[in-house]
């Protein structure tokens, strides 16, 4: 039986304003909530955190969105997990290298809400009674 507390949500975004926003409407949905900061920080608390699924920006200080999907997908016990890249990056070379390093999906921040987020985790962890 799924429910929102037993996923566990990555957030790496570096603005803090847009990942508090989006922990926050995760949080009162239910959903267990972990924030990174920054490339480094976000691909240490992939490994310590075994999240159920990341929301991950790929301009970041230090480690970018992309290398982080790339070291990510090596480690075989992430290899399958959810990573929802989040950027302001819309053009298509940018969509389709994060698709091909291992992005399940790309949603572009301009055309988003937190809400579309709790939606699309509720596509992928439906509540089963």
């Amino acid at each position: 039986m799924n429910n929102p507390a037993s996923v566990k949500v990555l957030i790496i975004e570096d603005d803090r304003f847009l990942r508090e926003l989006m922990a926050e409407k995760l949080t009162v949905s239910g959903y267990t909530v972990v924030e990174g900061v920054d490339g480094e920080d976000g691909f240490a608390k992939i490994k310590s955190e075994n999240p159920s699924v990341v929301l991950l920006d790929l301009i970041l200080p230090g480690m970018d969105g992309f290398s982080i999907l790339r070291e990510t997908r090596k480690i075989p016990q992430f290899a399958k997990t959810p990573i929802f890249v989040l950027s302001n990056l819309g053009q298509a070379e940018d969509i389709q290298r994060a698709v091909s390093l291992g992005a399940t999906d790309y949603l572009i921040k301009a055309h988003f809400t937190p809400a579309d987020i709790v939606t699309k985790l509720q596509e992928l962890f439906p509540v089963k009674s």
